[in-house]
């Protein structure tokens, strides 16, 4: 495997990158027992939230400059807070328990303090 620059760190090292990945991972088992009629509603959406976390975490870290990568750590925590909402909707419908719920939420709530102790940290470089 390549080594990185000095300084620069490989995105896949990153903590707040490892937990977006195992957040996708339980998004997708969690929606996999929703209706099928949901395949192209909340399913897809919720998906397609906690997918951009991790994603949005790697592009931020591939940029050259600390406003950039601020910028793509704030869209992954949009997307966290849009995946939070989306799990109380899917409670609200009853596609998943309050267990369901709670345990996700632990999660979010996690991903959301890992993404805004990166941001705290790229702001003090710029």
């Amino acid at each position: 495997m390549e080594k990185n620059p000095p300084g620069q760190q490989n995105y896949k090292d990153l903590r707040v990158w490892q937990h977006g990945r195992e957040l996708v991972k339980t998004i997708y088992l969690l929606t996999q027992k929703f209706p099928a009629d949901e395949r192209f509603g909340l399913t897809n959406q919720m998906r397609r939230a906690a997918v951009s976390v991790p994603s949005n975490i790697s592009e931020g870290a591939g940029r050259q400059h600390p406003k950039d990568t601020i910028q793509f750590l704030v869209i992954a925590r949009g997307s966290l807070y849009e995946l939070e909402t989306q799990c109380y909707l899917a409670f609200d419908l009853s596609f998943i328990s309050a267990d369901d719920l709670q345990y996700i939420e632990e999660k979010i709530v996690h991903c959301i303090q890992l993404v805004q102790g990166f941001i705290r940290y790229y702001r003090s470089l710029g």
